[in-house]
């Protein structure tokens, strides 16, 4: 299980992650990390992107990947 997380930590660097929370955001359904820990996920792992972290949460069969820049700025895309 671990070594899955990490393989998705490594493929959030991919260009295809960051495409996809652009359509997030474009279509205005964009959520934040304290919302979705308000709804039950679990934070899986976290990997620093220069002055940034990338968290990855799940639950059950969904996951999310949130730019964490600081306590009151996150923003966050599903990933599956």
């Amino acid at each position: 299980m671990r070594r899955g997380l990490l393989t998705l930590a490594l493929l959030a660097f991919a260009p295809g992650v960051f495409a996809q929370d652009a359509a997030v955001s474009s279509q205005g359904s964009s959520t934040t990390m304290a919302e979705l820990i308000k709804q039950g996920y679990e934070i899986k792992a976290a990997v620093p992107n220069g002055s940034k972290f990338i968290v990855f949460l799940q639950k059950e069969n969904s996951a999310y990947a949130c730019e964490f820049a600081s306590l009151q700025n996150s923003r966050c895309g599903s990933i599956n």
